[in-house]
């Protein structure tokens, strides 16, 4: 079996690096502050962070591949390059959903990573199955390595960028998935040898570099549009900065739930209620049922981002799906070893307390107007 020479060129390779953190960026950024939008904007946003992601592997793959320059002519399979296009793509959704619409735990974040980068691996040898008139040969270290440094990488990745959503780590989750994308692809080609295969493949239709060049092109210009457009969100001028008043939280020390909004949607459309008018908070599958004196709102937020926000304001966790606002408690009763905070709303249901937390809750309440102690 004889070997081809392969070469690359060094422009396109710098080139590929370059989209794959530009697309990293764009598709982490646009998953930014997810929880506080209306439910169709989120899945607008994830639909997009996936095509910014998987679009983005995938143009880097084939920037480099331009770059690979061989003494003989070659072609692409048209069909075999789009189902690499559409892989990666996919598995980066399918990751990005269990990020956003399951509880993110930590076993949740690692196998969203690990999904990413099988994402990238699927693609990288489904896209180097379309090569025509010429054959990749490849060697098992090489397929191992890379595969190790896929999943790690972008399990660190999502570890960094989802730990905190702050700018800095969006930042440096953004250089983890970029490196991850690029050592996939080198190693892997390090590893790789090239025979020449006069057969076409049957499968689709016949893409020259020229053709492929100007997919990836336009590709390249979406990504890169898409980049500057949440860019845009990141130099957003505070209002303090822009009107030169004290920050909002100077202006509400004696009030924290002052500028706190839950949000909820009501026939369709968003408002925003404010902790003092809600009576309790319930767990309903990834999302919440907020509970006021007259109505029952759907949230976005899970019960774990409603904890998160709702509990350093006074309010309760009596309940694993229950968090309960003390100020609109009426009573606090409790039959052995069960427990229930009852409401002012004639209509309002009853908060469950856990046994574990009956204690813990009947002590917190004995100090509230108009609270009844339990015996």
């Amino acid at each position: 079996m004889e070997f081809l020479d392969a070469t690359h060129n060094g422009f396109l390779v710098a080139m590929s690096c370059v989209v794959a953190l530009v697309a990293g960026f764009t598709g982490l950024s646009l998953t930014r502050d997810l929880s506080e939008k209306p439910m169709f904007q989120k899945k607008m946003s994830i639909a997009l962070a996936s095509i910014a992601l998987g679009g983005g592997i995938w143009a880097m793959h084939f920037i480099a591949m331009l770059g690979l320059q061989l003494p003989i002519l070659f072609y692409y399979d048209a069909a075999i390059t789009l189902v690499s296009a559409l892989s990666a793509i996919l598995l980066v959704g399918a990751a990005l959903i269990l990020m956003h619409f399951a509880e993110r735990t930590p076993a949740i974040i690692s196998i969203a990573g690990g999904i990413v980068g099988i994402g990238i691996l699927v693609m990288h040898y489904i896209g180097m199955a379309g090569l025509e008139l010429c054959r990749a040969i490849y060697t098992t270290s090489g397929v191992i390595v890379s595969s190790f440094v896929a999943i790690g990488l972008c399990v660190l990745a999502f570890w960094i960028a989802y730990g905190q959503r702050t700018n800095r780590n969006i930042v440096l989750g953004t250089l983890c998935f970029a490196i991850a994308v690029c050592s996939v692809h080198f190693l892997a080609m390090a590893g790789t040898r090239f025979v020449a295969d006069p057969s076409l493949s049957e499968f689709g239709p016949s893409m020259s570099n020229e053709t492929l060049a100007l997919g990836v092109i336009f590709f390249s210009f979406v990504i890169f549009g898409a980049c500057l457009w949440v860019s845009v969100t990141y130099l957003v001028v505070s209002p303090e900065r822009e009107t030169g008043l004290p920050a909002p939280s100077a202006l509400h020390e004696a009030d924290p739930t002052a500028m706190l909004q839950i949000p909820c949607e009501r026939d369709g459309s968003k408002v925003f209620i404010a902790p003092n008018d809600v009576s309790f908070v319930r767990a309903d599958g990834h999302y919440t049922q907020v509970y006021t004196e007259k109505e029952r709102l759907f949230c976005v937020w899970p019960v774990t981002e409603a904890t998160k926000r709702l509990v350093p304001v006074g309010f309760l966790k009596t309940h694993r799906s229950y968090l309960v606002n003390p100020r609109r408690v009426a009573r606090f009763e409790r039959t052995k070893d069960k427990g229930r905070c009852v409401f002012e709303g004639p209509d309002l249901p009853p908060a469950p307390v856990s046994r574990s937390k009956l204690k813990a809750i009947q002590d917190a309440l004995a100090s509230q107007v108009g609270a009844v102690r339990a015996t």
